[in-house]
């Protein structure tokens, strides 16, 4: 099994066995080739979820009753094509549709990674520019999360933000711009070391006892910025890490 296969476009590090692979792509076809009627589609998307796609969204689901009881706003760092924000942003109107502070921000470049140093090793063979989306993403996505929003109560609120930019300059900003703000979630995607130190240390005055933060890549050697960065500015001793059993990968830890 190789340990970092690419989609030639979009830099995905794939894990899968060859005859995964098949399988994934032969699942995706059947998606795109699908006959459902438009108006069914939605409704069945779940045909098409797979048991690792799934966990994902189990992950998310408890993690989200674990702070319907905490105050404050949910922040992605690393948003990319914007499914995690636009699960949280379902769940927000499942578990908690009237709560008008639990705001939701996302934070990326947009166009890749940026700044990548020699605390990100080689593994994942990356460079600036790894991990784009396609032109003008941000706005598809913001109409995505209006949509979200239209479908739940308090639709005329705008309960959504996108901040796009080199972390290391938008989160400080960020937060400089609303001292106001208590972070209940924080999910970091970064992947590498530099975006993501800059988050935690300007994320760090804003978090409260019972704030949680999630990792995509703690303790993971081919993007081991995160758990420098994480070392650096918290000290592992500092936070206890926990996971579900469904994912493998995604931890998080609640601040004490």
């Amino acid at each position: 099994m190789s340990v970092s296969m690419k989609t030639n476009q979009y830099d995905a590090i794939v894990l899968s066995s060859a005859s995964e692979k098949d399988a994934q792509a032969m699942l995706v076809e059947r998606l795109q080739s699908n006959p459902l009627p438009n108006d069914e589609l939605l409704a069945n998307l779940g045909l098409f979820l797979t048991s690792k796609n799934l966990s994902r969204l189990l992950f998310f689901y408890e993690i989200y009753r674990k702070i319907v009881h905490t105050h404050g706003i949910i922040v992605e760092f690393g948003v990319r094509w914007g499914q995690t924000l636009s699960l949280m942003a379902a769940l927000r109107g499942i578990l908690e549709p009237f709560n008008r502070h639990r705001k939701i921000v996302g934070f990326d470049t947009f166009t890749g990674f940026v700044g990548l140093s020699a605390k990100d090793g080689d593994k994942c063979r990356c460079c600036d520019g790894s991990f784009a989306v396609t032109d003008d993403y941000e706005d598809y996505l913001a109409q995505i999360l209006a949509l979200q929003e239209q479908l739940n109560p308090m639709n005329h609120i705008r309960r959504f933000e996108l901040v796009k930019g080199d972390a290391i300059v938008t989160v400080p900003q960020y937060f400089d711009r609303h001292p106001e703000t208590i972070v209940s979630l924080a999910i970091f995607d970064f992947d590498i070391y530099a975006p993501t130190k800059a988050a935690l240390e300007a994320l760090k005055p804003h978090l409260s006892k019972g704030s949680i933060l999630v990792f995509d890549e703690l303790c993971d050697d081919i993007f081991p910025g995160e758990t420098v960065a994480v070392r650096e500015v918290f000290g592992l001793g500092a936070l206890r890490f926990e996971r579900f059993p469904m994912t493998s990968r995604v931890s998080y830890a609640v601040i004490e």
